[in-house]
């Protein structure tokens, strides 16, 4: 049976705040979502946004890991491959869908850095590397905040994906 567009979107939103909460890693886990709400997966993809998190491996002071995580999916199901690297007009739809997904993102959250959007959600950053303050981070909802973050964000990347032609199987 066929699912229809707002149960993928739904299905998409639901599993990237599932994924989030049990087993943290916003890139990676805005992949899953995605993918399974797609019923695509590649693990070459999924394992390659292993470092991605927290702003780029745990610092907070680079991009969204879930905003990353979404718009490696986008470069996947239509990014330029190998075959065509010297065509610069290759890849143009990609870098159009990521930056809808990128704008949407920033008139959401205001800022794609993830201290930024740590202090406008939960109201301050945290080191996640310092063992105390990944203790306070916890113990203050990060999780949740970035569960509810992670399922928007999937939920963004897979409307613009199916906005654009993709059928699910």
């Amino acid at each position: 049976m066929e699912m229809k567009k707002d149960e993928i979107l739904s299905k998409a939103y639901e599993l990237g705040r599932k994924y989030e909460r049990k087993c943290t890693g916003c890139a990676q886990t805005s992949i899953a979502a995605i993918f399974e709400a797609l019923n695509v997966w590649n693990e070459d993809v999924f394992r390659a946004a292993s470092g991605l998190a927290d702003g780029l491996g745990l610092t907070g002071d680079g991009s969204c890991g879930a905003l990353v995580g979404a718009s490696m999916v986008i470069g996947y199901l239509y990014g330029r491959g190998k075959e065509d690297f010297s065509d610069v007009y290759k890849p143009m739809k990609s870098y159009g869908l990521v930056k809808k997904l990128h704008d949407e993102y920033i008139e959401q959250f205001g800022s794609c850095r993830c201290y930024d959007v740590q202090k406008k959600l939960i109201g301050r950053t945290y080191n996640l590397w310092d063992p105390e303050e990944l203790k306070e981070a916890f113990q203050s909802g990060m999780v949740d905040h970035c569960s509810d973050l992670v399922g928007k964000v999937a939920r963004m990347a897979v409307k613009i994906i199916l906005d654009n032609g993709f059928n699910v199987k």
